[in-house]
């Protein structure tokens, strides 16, 4: 525990614990607060989510359900709309097929569809992302398929500090949320995280904004924007890439919808080349998106763009294969080489 030269007493803490805290300060001011899912009240979460919320809160807040996405996704808008504020977790984001319907034509659109009659004030949580031999159904991010329809917010943070704003913040908007926490940061014993996702939080509560991205490393000579695990990939890869002399700047978007365009577009207008990280599908993405952004605003800063995603494959179970088609730091470092 540290105070820093304002008084604000902080706590190196995990990104679990971070959105575990920001979830118990939110559920104790406001009582309509309620967290849904599978395996989250006695178990905690497979991935330690919510872990200790149960033993504070008790079955009524901290609510198991049956195995059907459909019921309690559905369940979960209807709530919302009822005045509460619902936090429902997918245990895993490829499960969201089942309940489509009620993520993309209810949640995402039913504020549009009544004319601004109801609102849906809820967040909807969902563990991403591959590297733990999980196979295909299991291992996805799925960032572009929940990007691409409008109505949704959509957050992804890659750091303690910014999981607990980013939840704060969620859980007060008065649109759904989805809130795609990797599970390769999360913190949890048998699945070791990098050192970076552990940082120092506020005890006290803040809130991040929406569409405001974060420059977790300034650089001069090459722009990596990315989200999620990558952030802490392409840091990697950026110190590397500074023993050879290229300075690169990494910016962490932390927010896809809305999406900090201005961030970006002046990082390329200081470096001139482009490097778009992702651990989502190549084609049809958030890189494809990213660099057409660019390129109809400010086509004449750029001098080089290169894009780093995941193979436009189902995820295999084999470690070996997964390691192909998976990026990893080595592949963002070669392709910022590639932009010299």
């Amino acid at each position: 525990m540290a105070q820093t030269q304002e008084g604000v007493v902080e706590r190196e803490l995990t990104m679990s614990r971070a959105m575990v805290e920001a979830i118990a300060d939110e559920m104790r001011e406001d009582e309509e607060v309620f967290y849904m899912g599978e395996d989250v009240a006695d178990y905690g979460g497979i991935f330690d989510s919510t872990a200790g919320l149960r033993e504070e809160f008790g079955y009524d807040r901290i609510m198991d359900v049956p195995i059907s996405e459909t019921a309690y996704l559905g369940a979960a808008v209807g709530a919302a709309q009822a005045g509460m504020r619902p936090i429902a977790e997918l245990m895993f984001v490829d499960f969201f097929g089942v309940a489509m319907d009620q993520i993309y034509n209810q949640m995402a659109k039913n504020t549009y569809m009544s004319g601004g009659n109801v609102n849906v004030p809820m967040v909807l949580t969902a563990a991403v992302g591959g590297y733990y031999n999980d196979a295909a159904q299991h291992s996805q991010t799925l960032y572009g398929t929940f990007a691409h329809l409008p109505g949704m917010k959509v957050v992804v943070p890659s750091t303690a500090y910014d999981a607990k704003g980013l939840m704060h913040n969620a859980v007060r908007d008065d649109d759904p949320v989805v809130y795609m926490f990797h599970k390769r940061l999360m913190g949890i014993g048998w699945m070791p995280a990098p050192d970076g996702p552990k940082t120092p939080v506020p005890e006290t509560d803040y809130t991040i904004p929406f569409g405001s991205a974060d420059v977790k490393r300034e650089g001069a000579d090459v722009t990596i924007v990315t989200l999620g695990l990558h952030v802490h990939r392409a840091l990697e890869a950026a110190e590397s890439l500074a023993e050879d002399g290229v300075d690169a700047e990494v910016i962490d978007l932390r927010t896809l919808v809305p999406l900090d365009d201005e961030t970006i577009l002046e990082s390329v207008a200081k470096t001139g080349r482009l490097v778009v990280v992702d651990e989502d599908y190549r084609s049809f993405g958030v890189t494809g998106e990213i660099v057409a952004r660019v390129a109809e605003s400010s086509l004449a800063d750029l001098e080089a763009v290169e894009r780093v995603a995941a193979a436009d494959v189902p995820i295999p179970y084999a470690r070996s294969l997964e390691n192909e088609m998976l990026p990893a730091t080595e592949d963002i470092a070669s392709a910022v080489r590639e932009t010299q």
